[in-house]
């Protein structure tokens, strides 16, 4: 591993520092029986009854997996 040839001075250090910025996660906005809801692209949704009982995942309108 490469070994720095000088110290960094403290301004420098911090100033690369305060270039790590974390980013907001980029929604999707989807409707459903009326309803608007947000959710992460490329994600499985869970789908759940009307009691709020899970009941199976879907991804791009398609059943993937059982809850």
């Amino acid at each position: 591993m490469p070994v720095p040839k000088r110290k960094l001075s403290r301004s420098n250090t911090r100033s690369r520092r305060s270039q790590w910025k974390a980013k907001a996660p980029a929604l999707v906005k989807t409707v459903e029986n009326g309803k608007v809801t947000y959710s992460l692209p490329h994600r499985a949704k869970l789908v759940e009854d009307v009691d709020g009982t899970p009941l199976y995942y879907e991804y791009k309108g398609r059943r993937v997996a059982d809850a």
